[in-house]
């Protein structure tokens, strides 16, 4: 799996100097990528382009070689079930259902792993206690490690990760880098971190200042 950028600009973000914004940027399988940025400069921009969500850029988004203007919503879909993960910023989870509900609606759909494994995974993460509640009751911190034992719940070629850890202390951040780190190399995936400042919470093959 392969994310090439060629000239890529979004209209409603500024004209400005990046690493990625109107240039060429290769992701190749298996790397890590860290993305740093302030606030307003894209990062979300860029993920929901990567991830199909966004559409209103300017130059190329190659997957695998194929242009991505050129994929049907049914492609993109198959893309996202197969190949490509994500933690939101926003999180996305479903605020009416419990924690545990949200984690096997995913897995329902992808039949990935099985639920002691989710309570495994919940357990690493300190929630254990969060998985028969509603999310709507949950600490943004909670629900954070709820989205992002989500994300690995499906086979994936990449994982996108968007602020993914900020509202956790640095134990919690520890535990879940570890999780997740565990589970790219598993797959042997790509892995494409944007956030607000430099970390070393992965061992990232590059940087990138957007």
């Amino acid at each position: 799996m392969s994310f090439q950028l060629v000239n890529i600009a979004i209209p409603y973000i500024s004209r400005q100097v990046s690493d990625i914004w109107n240039t060429t940027v290769l992701f190749e399988r298996g790397k890590y990528y860290h993305i740093r940025a302030s606030s307003g400069k894209g990062k979300s921009s860029l993920i929901h382009t990567l991830y199909g969500l966004q559409q209103k850029y300017e130059g190329q988004l190659q997957f695998n070689g194929t242009d991505c203007k050129g994929l049907s919503i049914n492609q993109w879909c198959e893309i996202r079930s197969r190949h490509l993960s994500i933690v939101f910023q926003d999180l996305r989870l479903f605020e009416e259902h419990t924690a545990l509900q949200n984690l096997l609606i995913k897995n329902e759909l992808t039949g990935f792993t099985s639920e002691s494994i989710i309570r495994e995974y919940a357990n690493r993460l300190g929630i254990t206690h969060t998985l028969d509640r509603l999310v709507n009751t949950l600490s943004y911190g909670e629900r954070q490690r709820v989205a992002i034992i989500r994300a690995l719940l499906q086979p994936m070629d990449c994982l996108l990760l968007d602020e993914p850890f900020s509202h956790l202390d640095n134990e919690n951040i520890q535990l879940a880098a570890s999780l997740i780190l565990e589970s790219v190399k598993k797959s042997g995936a790509t892995l494409i971190v944007c956030d607000l400042e430099s970390d070393q919470h992965f061992p990232y093959h590059q940087n990138f200042l957007l």
